[in-house]
């Protein structure tokens, strides 16, 4: 099999037509299916417009099978985009990629709203940034119709005195307030903001349960 040099977003690499081409339907056997059609660098190697970092890792199990130990999300970011399915699967097994896909991710498609308010959350501590050090968000979490029923008073006094509130809930899955705040938590720290939550809710005993602060940090 012809040996060709590739150059995947400034990382060089050296392999065969063969191996590019061992999954037919991927989108690397498809790539390489016709190299005269191939997009080269001013060096003659063919080029790939993607983030070369976790291409080795793919390249390895092309050629033996073997499967990555580190930086497995990257990696399977990288199967993904390049289709390929066996690969793709094996990662899917793997506890990091299960616990995210099967798991995490699972359990919030059953919180209704849930990105949209992540990002209603940001927006509202972007906004309070100005000329300040912290800016914070308060957020009701309420589980279940009946505990949506008892914050209804207390969000409507705070929507009266034009104080925000970003609400989730309720959801049908099997999981505490704990967990979703912990979501929240890792998903707004994965967008690079410094932020942590607290349980000090000014709001009355019977219903300061459902209320917390989220503190974002600027400087």
């Amino acid at each position: 099999s012809p040996v060709v040099d590739l150059n995947v977003g400034g990382e060089f690499y050296t392999t065969t037509l063969g191996t590019l081409r061992k999954f037919p339907g991927s989108k690397l056997a498809e790539m390489f299916s016709s190299p005269a059609k191939a997009c080269l660098d001013a060096e003659g190697r063919f080029f790939i417009d993607r983030c070369g970092t976790h291409f080795g890792p793919i390249l390895e199990y092309l050629r033996s099978g073997q499967l990555p130990t580190q930086h497995i999300p990257e990696v399977y970011r990288e199967a993904q985009y390049y289709e390929i399915k066996p690969l793709i699967k094996h990662l899917e097994d793997t506890p990091q990629i299960f616990g995210e896909q099967v798991a995490r991710k699972q359990f919030l498609l059953q919180v209704p709203g849930y990105s949209e308010n992540l990002e209603l959350m940001v927006r509202l501590a972007r906004a309070e940034a100005v000329a300040a050090r912290c800016s914070r968000v308060l957020v009701c979490l309420v589980r279940n119709e009946k505990e949506d029923a008892n914050c209804a008073d207390a969000l409507r006094s705070l929507e009266a005195n034009k104080r925000s509130v970003v609400k989730f809930g309720p959801w049908k899955a099997a999981l505490d307030i704990s967990d979703l705040l912990d979501c929240l938590n890792m998903d707004i720290k994965a967008q690079g903001y410094q932020v942590c939550y607290s349980h000090n809710s000014p709001l009355p005993a019977k219903v300061s349960d459902y209320f917390y602060t989220f503190s974002f940090s600027w400087w």
